[in-house]
């Protein structure tokens, strides 16, 4: 028994030897797939080989190519003052040598815009074309035309151009409303510097940015999509497509996109457009009042509610003065909607149609009253200090 256990171990050690020589020098000769390892190519399937349906969703080319003929570059110049060379201020030097003609010069800009009508229409960023005495457009196929100005609405950066084309355009089509959602993806289309027709891709970061300083009303779609000089006016668009925006600013420390971008959300680009295109400019509401936010501090010093609006002055012969509202009350309705800050002021009166007779709430000295307004049209941006 004991020679055969010895037979046993030595013909064990031998055989295990041999596997470890062949398994280093040869491993080829015992390797086999596993349960967890693919198939050799000589046996995966002619359908295995196929990219799947799931790797098309990693690309957003066919989005890119539904708006990409839709967006426009924009060429824009105007006739300046040429500098005058500080020596001819000098009446001694006038006196003998007289005082030259200036030669006018002309500046030029370019940016973006975006056809929303296979008539010619263009929307694109007021700060674009603003002062501008000739703008050309030139179309995805670098067919250039001359373009005029529809109208403009500086309150909300945002004009209208119209291109006369014999040849069939093609128009973006309009995400639906409100179907922007925060971590959607979204492509941002424009003329960056002037390089070309460029297509950048990020998500939408945020909704409903205001109180940011650049425009009268604003009411922003943030993206991180890049967006930089050139592509203001430009198409920001879903993975569809389909027109969600239009870039028109950045934040930016250097000049350059730091991914913090705002869009101005496709639904009230849409509005105004329409309004510009019908009248020729946006009708809004107008009561005449000035407004500040109630502070806690404010309330607890002047014993006021902590919703609603202060009214800290009113225009001569506003609305607001012939309906008996005075400085210190608190706007807490207007027209049956709720104020609850002093921004929803100016977007409550502006949507009011002129010519309507609106009821105002308000608290004076801790008492709830009720006045009754006709709304005025809001003055041009230069006149319009009050909401």
């Amino acid at each position: 028994m004991q020679r055969l256990w010895l037979i046993f171990a030595q013909t064990a050690t031998i055989a295990l030897g041999v596997l470890f020589v062949i398994t280093t020098l040869k491993p080829e000769w015992v390797s086999r797939p596993t349960l967890f390892e693919a198939p050799p190519p000589a046996l995966q399937s002619s359908a295995q080989t196929t990219p799947s349906p799931a790797r098309a969703a990693d690309s957003y080319a066919n989005a890119a190519q539904a708006a990409l003929p839709a967006v426009v570059h924009i060429f824009t110049s105007k006739e300046i003052e040429a500098p005058r060379h500080p020596l001819f201020n000098d009446p001694f030097f006038r006196h003998f040598f007289g005082t030259p003609e200036r030669t006018p010069q002309r500046s030029s800009g370019l940016g973006s815009g975006v056809m929303v009508s296979g008539e010619g229409y263009i929307l694109t960023n007021n700060h674009v074309i603003e002062a501008a005495d000739t703008i050309e457009v030139a179309l995805n196929d670098g067919q250039k035309y001359r373009a005029r100005i529809v109208g403009r609405d500086p309150e909300t950066d945002l004009a209208v151009l119209r291109i006369d084309s014999k040849t069939a355009l093609h128009a973006i089509s309009f995400a639906t409303a409100d179907s922007v959602r925060v971590g959607d993806v979204v492509l941002a289309i424009g003329n960056p510097f002037g390089v070309g027709q460029t297509v950048t891709m990020g998500i939408v970061s945020a909704l409903g940015r205001s109180d940011l300083g650049i425009n009268t009303f604003e009411n922003f779609i943030q993206t991180d999509a890049a967006i930089n000089p050139g592509n203001s006016g430009g198409a920001l668009v879903d993975t569809k497509g389909q027109l969600v925006g239009i870039n028109t600013a950045i934040y930016s420390r250097s000049g350059g996109s730091l991914g913090i971008g705002f869009a101005i959300p496709a639904g009230t680009a849409r509005s105004i457009m329409e309004q510009i295109i019908k009248n020729g400019q946006v009708t809004r509401g107008w009561i005449g009042i000035q407004v500040q936010e109630i502070t806690p501090e404010l309330a607890q010093a002047l014993q006021l509610p902590q919703k609603g609006a202060l009214i800290a002055g009113i225009a001569r012969n506003s609305p607001a003065a012939r309906g008996g509202l005075q400085a210190g009350d608190v706007l807490i309705a207007l027209d049956g909607k709720a104020i609850n800050n002093a921004h929803g002021v100016l977007e409550t009166v502006a949507s009011l149609p002129p010519g309507q007779l609106a009821k105002a709430a308000i608290i004076r000295k801790g008492k709830t009253m009720e006045a009754v307004l006709q709304i005025a049209q809001r003055p041009l941006p230069t006149q319009a200090a009050q909401d």
